[in-house]
């Protein structure tokens, strides 16, 4: 049976990009048709289908003008006309919310390979049972890109949740998770998450498929250089980690090391007298048995103390190096990251200013058959075109 790793998600929430409005470097636009859309609304209908008609009911029980909803429930919540893009209200809820979703990676489930119609065919099974799941998602948007490396899931909705207080009908994630049963607080996404990736888990094994757990979604997907960060982020964590256990281990010898020398004050307790043939001191044979005992003991004790402090700041050496690489690959994946950000900002102005030429080219072209029309309404093509060769025949001629 296949394994796969399995990536679930939230996504940044760009409804220009899911429905190839927009078009990134990385996809392929010949096989953009490819592309599967389960739901393509636009985002103001969608509110004014789930909340226009509890608006209007809020706003009949409302004596005060003030506490009245003016315009749209989208424009009061957040204070712009409905837009692609996700937004802020001032008490954290947001207009939508995105799971991206996807089986396997390049290496095993990417175009070309054979298993890419495979988990294909899994995510669309998985996402047209989506919305019976979770009847308080209201899925407004969902499409399945076939044209980027690997197949994945784009999954757009707006969270509903019903109220005794306020408007009866509100955007409400945490009411929504509440009424589908995964309870209240910051774990109810968690819990709804995992019975999300389980119903996905089933789906793969139907298909022969073994999935390995969830794999944290960094809000795009298949960029190798990011990954390969990744890796050694988590490598170097790791090797940390097994340092830090190390030392502890090394911390709990050295206690017992030191116990054991403690005992060595055993000594002053033994009773001890002067002969009469001078300042000799006289101890029994089985209290010069003990001394002789603890000094073989302190020896062998100081040898491993020594030992054990050798190994112990070599360890803390190799902890502090590792430390430092796990910082600097951190610091570099921070600058990796924002490079990239920039770099799709720049292509955004490219693309905005080749816009604006194209616009200018289409101006000037009209301008010019307008001319053209013009001239033939006076009967006076023949001249132009006249004029036409004469010009062309001039700089020629010069040339």
């Amino acid at each position: 049976m296949r394994e796969k790793r399995i990536s679930f998600g939230q996504g940044k929430g760009s409804l220009t990009h899911n429905n190839r409005e927009f078009v990134a470097d990385n996809v392929d636009v010949f096989r953009t048709p490819d592309n599967i859309t389960f739901v393509c609304q636009p985002i103001g209908e969608a509110y004014d289908r789930l909340f226009k008609e509890s608006t209007g009911r809020y706003n009949a029980k409302q004596k005060r003008n003030d506490r009245k909803v003016h315009g749209s429930y989208y424009e009061h919540l957040f204070g712009v006309k409905p837009c692609n893009t996700v937004r802020t209200a001032a008490d954290k809820r947001k207009s939508f919310y995105e799971d991206v979703v996807q089986i396997g990676k390049k290496e095993d489930s990417g175009y070309g390979t054979e298993d890419f119609q495979l988990v294909a065919d899994c995510l669309k099974e998985y996402m047209k049972g989506f919305q019976n799941r979770n009847p308080n998602f209201y899925v407004f948007n969902a499409v399945l890109h076939m044209d980027e490396v690997t197949p994945h899931l784009h999954i757009d909705y707006i969270p509903v949740g019903h109220y005794k207080r306020g408007q009866d009908t509100q955007n409400g994630i945490a009411q929504a998770l509440k009424e589908m049963g995964y309870g209240k607080g910051k774990q109810a996404i968690s819990r709804w998450r995992a019975a999300e990736v389980e119903v996905l888990n089933k789906i793969c094994l139907e298909h022969g498929i073994k999935p390995l757990a969830p794999e944290k979604a960094r809000g795009t997907l298949e960029i190798p250089e990011y990954k390969e960060k990744r890796r050694q982020a988590d490598e170097l964590a790791l090797q940390n980690a097994q340092v830090e256990a190390e030392l502890g281990e090394k911390r709990e010898i050295l206690k017992v090391v030191k116990e054991k020398t403690a005992k060595l004050t055993e000594i002053d307790g033994i009773e001890t007298g002067k002969t009469v043939f001078g300042g000799k001191i006289t101890v029994s044979q089985e209290d010069w048995q003990n001394v002789t005992d603890l000094a073989k003991k302190e020896v062998a004790t100081q040898k491993q103390t020594k030992k054990l402090r050798k190994e112990r700041d070599e360890v803390v050496r190799e902890r502090d190096e590792l430390k430092a690489k796990l910082s600097a690959v951190f610091s570099e994946l921070a600058t990796y990251k924002k490079k990239e950000e920039d770099a799709r900002y720049f292509s955004r102005e490219k693309m905005k200013k080749e816009a604006t030429r194209i616009s200018r080219e289409d101006e000037l072209s009209r301008e010019l058959k307008k001319a053209k029309a013009f001239i033939s309404a006076c009967g006076l093509s023949a001249d132009y075109q006249q004029f036409r060769y004469n010009s062309t025949t001039r700089k020629n001629v010069l040339e």
